[in-house]
């Protein structure tokens, strides 16, 4: 008898979800709720920027309760999404934390630094009585101290810009994603154009990650692009999905075939 195959996914990704982002994120959040029951994965930063502490921000928080309850999920990203370690020594490392990015929170921490941060966050998850399946470091940018920190703990997975990758073995799962780029004109353009090919060269994927930032949501260019391209994948009969959802189906479908 022959496996049914799993229908493609669509997962729907809320990055740097904080109580000052979420006033860039609420109109689009309402437009997808009107589309009818699209799951959504928000990455929960505990306190953005070491200034918005998700402690001081209860109606916040019963927010994202509502969230679980209605079945979204809520991952850890990252703790404080800012990065402070001492100044870059090396050209690669002054490209990835001062041009690519100024939030590697996790790109250069040792193991034991890492541990600290990534057990406050699961502390915190635990506080509140959300599921935690999933972390994901800033940037997607992770040192060799975090891996290790990240095969000590209970979670399921973690991810990067093409990956998911399933803990604590971080064997890696094929996992596209569409990102943009959009604090300027000409960066929002190329991405809309660079995003177009990746879309047209993934249609037979079995998913795509559409990955979305605040600063998308401050741009009406970039904002309709993100809603449009839900709907359209979604009118191709692709199945909205959380990250921890599509990856639990993914493992039922390994151990069925083993």
């Amino acid at each position: 008898m022959v496996e049914p195959m799993n229908p493609p996914a669509l997962l729907l990704v809320l990055h740097d979800v904080a109580p000052q982002t979420w006033a860039d994120y609420q109109p689009f959040v309402a437009a997808v709720d009107a589309l009818g029951a699209v799951p959504m994965t928000w990455l929960v930063v505990p306190d953005f920027h070491r200034h918005d502490n998700l402690e001081a921000h209860p109606e916040f928080r019963r927010m994202l309760t509502d969230r679980v309850i209605r079945g979204d999920e809520l991952a850890l990203h990252g703790y404080f999404h800012c990065d402070e370690a001492p100044t870059p020594s090396t050209p690669r490392d002054w490209f990835m934390r001062r041009i690519y990015t100024h939030e590697g929170e996790f790109y250069s921490l040792p193991p034991e630094a890492a541990l600290a941060r990534l057990r406050a966050g699961i502390d915190m998850f635990r506080r509140y009585d959300w599921p935690l399946a999933g972390f994901v470091a800033p940037a997607w940018l992770m040192s060799e101290g975090t891996r290790q920190a990240l095969r000590q703990l209970p979670l399921s997975y973690t991810s990067d810009p093409h990956h998911l990758y399933r803990l604590p073995d971080f064997s890696a799962i094929d996992a596209p994603g569409l990102v943009w780029s959009a604090r300027s004109a000409w960066r929002r353009g190329l991405s809309k154009l660079l995003s177009d090919q990746r879309e047209r060269r993934w249609r037979q994927a079995p998913v795509i990650r559409l990955g979305l930032h605040p600063v998308d949501m401050c741009h009406e260019f970039s904002r309709t692009y993100w809603l449009r391209a839900l709907k359209r994948l979604l009118d191709e009969g692709r199945v909205p999905m959380t990250k921890a959802r599509w990856l639990a189906l993914q493992t039922d479908r390994v151990g069925r075939a083993a």
